[in-house]
């Protein structure tokens, strides 16, 4: 089975139904491995869409749960800090997109991605 990285980005347009979920067909199937720091990412996307459109609060929170909850299991990773601040410094990335450049490096994935910069990097 094909093993992918997914950052917030990427998966925030499928759980959120946004633009750009239609270019994330790369998840079909797949194993999504992610690192814990996407727990926190996620949440917060949530958070902000709540606090922008409090009406549909209870409609992103359950979409939340759901996607963390449904059957297809994520694997959780933690990630060497040291490593991904030295990457971020080298690639110009924050630390927390070097955190899914990373572990797509260690685990030898894809990483998926809408974030243009991040992408970017990835494909030098």
């Amino acid at each position: 089975m094909n093993r992918v990285v997914a950052d917030a980005s990427a998966l925030a347009a499928v759980i959120f139904g946004e633009p750009g979920a239609e270019a994330v067909t790369s998840l079909d199937g797949a194993t999504i491995c992610a690192p814990e720091l996407l727990k926190a990412e996620l949440a917060n996307i949530a958070l902000k869409k709540a606090r922008r459109w409090p009406q549909q609060a209870p409609e992103f929170f359950s979409r939340l749960d759901a996607f963390m909850n449904r059957r297809r299991e994520i694997h959780w990773y933690d990630v060497n800090p040291v490593d991904v601040a030295i990457l971020g410094s080298l690639t110009g990335l924050s630390a927390y997109d070097a955190t899914y450049l990373w572990l797509a490096g260690w685990l030898e994935a894809d990483l998926v991605t809408l974030d243009r910069r991040l992408a970017s990097v990835q494909d030098r």
